[in-house]
């Protein structure tokens, strides 16, 4: 996409997304109450199924700043003597990149010195996000999940690196799948990105990496879906929008207020899928209580 055909569907997603100048929720508007309880009725068998990657803390290429775990309590000798100890533990971690499964916050994106629905970049201060931070979603994202396996649907393993999603690619899995996505909605595409790391080994997903087509945001509007996530970034890289580097989450984040989902896995939920030919479910997304963070590592929960 050209600068002018990019900045002609930013305008056209904010316009057809737009729920007041005052919203500070964005897409979840569209996910009511009535929603909530029609996603309990997805679950028959009982079973849950996580949908995050585990934190890893050895360096990779596509982590170089790993999560940092010290054991603080129980070491040494101390902890064979006789009455009471405790082991301990501490985590250090980013919460964005490109290994943790991590969701983002609508003030994760500046773009045009804007966050989404034209709130001042200044609610960002040096201690925390004073607005459209992760509080936003304290009480968890609850609601039907809906998985589109788009390997599948081409007959692949996963998605080459570079690969594209597009708008027709979603509707062809809809249809393959014999699922429609509808409002509220809380969709997860699958590109095989976490399947295709374990086999081939860690790559640099900066410069590489199989993703959503800008204009497959157009999808996610129509049918006025409340969250998005996917086993990869959500966007493609190298990008497919000169000057942006992003385009989805400039899209989604940015322009439509959709809470963005990165990096988790799909290989468990994807074969409970199969064994019920069935790739509806109730999806769980609660988020660390993190006051004025820009985004939380996650492990949100399928029920089957």
């Amino acid at each position: 996409m050209t600068r002018d055909e990019f900045a002609a569907l930013f305008r056209r997603l904010k316009s057809a997304t737009n729920h007041g100048a005052a919203d500070r929720r964005g897409a979840l508007n569209y996910l009511t109450t009535a929603h909530v309880v029609a996603a309990a009725r997805e679950v028959r068998l009982g079973r849950t199924v996580s949908l995050a990657r585990p934190i890893e803390t050895e360096p990779a290429a596509d982590n170089p700043e790993p999560a940092r775990h010290d054991m603080t309590g129980a070491m040494g000798e101390h902890h064979l003597e006789h009455g009471l100890d405790f082991a301990t533990d501490r985590f250090a971690m980013n919460i964005h990149g490109d290994a943790n499964s991590h969701i983002d916050a609508l003030c994760h994106v500046v773009f045009d010195s804007k966050l989404y629905n034209d709130v001042s970049v200044e609610s960002i201060t040096p201690e925390r996000a004073t607005s459209l931070s992760i509080d936003l979603i304290e009480n968890g994202i609850i609601g039907r999940g809906v998985l589109l396996d788009i390997p599948r649907l081409r007959g692949q393993r996963w998605l080459e690196p570079g690969d594209i999603v597009t708008e027709e690619d979603l509707c062809a899995a809809e249809e393959a799948q014999h699922v429609h996505v509808g409002q509220g909605d809380l969709l997860f595409v699958r590109v095989g990105h976490s399947l295709g790391r374990r086999e081939l080994g860690p790559w640099d997903v900066a410069h590489l990496r199989a993703g959503l087509h800008p204009t497959a945001l157009q999808f996610v509007a129509e049918r006025r879906i409340a969250a998005l996530g996917s086993d990869g970034n959500n966007d493609a890289a190298p990008s497919r929008a000169d000057g942006v580097d992003f385009p989805v989450h400039v899209l989604a984040i940015n322009a439509m207020g959709i809470h963005l989902i990165d990096y988790l896995q799909f290989e468990d939920l994807v074969g409970a899928c199969e064994q019920q030919d069935r790739w509806t479910f109730m999806a769980v997304i609660a988020p660390l209580r993190l006051p004025g963070a820009t985004g939380s590592p996650i492990n949100p929960i399928a029920i089957l």
